[in-house]
């Protein structure tokens, strides 16, 4: 018995049915991929969320150091480990990848 309510108006046998639930709960399963799907443009922005981040805590710093402002360089304080954290994150991404593609044959 074919199934005529796909929304692409593509018959498919009960047969084919359950091969594609099986493929998707397989998929489901795997959490890495799950990771991945959740953010999919994430990994782009780092890049670019570490350089931003970097520039603005120094100035922060410099016009805390140049004006003797206590609340620019509280903001420093705040900003600072916020940078360094996705910096560090931005320098393990890559090496992940390399070991991956080294351990495949």
């Amino acid at each position: 018995m074919e199934n005529r309510n796909d929304p692409d108006d593509v018959a498919l046998a009960s047969h084919e049915r359950l091969s594609l639930l099986r493929i998707e709960a397989a998929l489901r399963q795997d959490r890495h991929l799950a990771r991945r799907m959740r953010h999919p443009g994430s990994r782009p922005c780092l890049p670019l969320s570490v350089a931003a981040l970097t520039y603005a805590s120094l100035l922060l710093l410099v016009m805390g150091i140049l004006t003797s402002s206590a609340a620019a360089l509280w903001c420093f304080a705040a900003l600072w480990p916020v940078t360094l954290l996705l910096a560090f994150r931005l320098l393990r991404h890559p090496s992940r990848a390399e070991d991956r593609s080294r351990s495949r044959p």
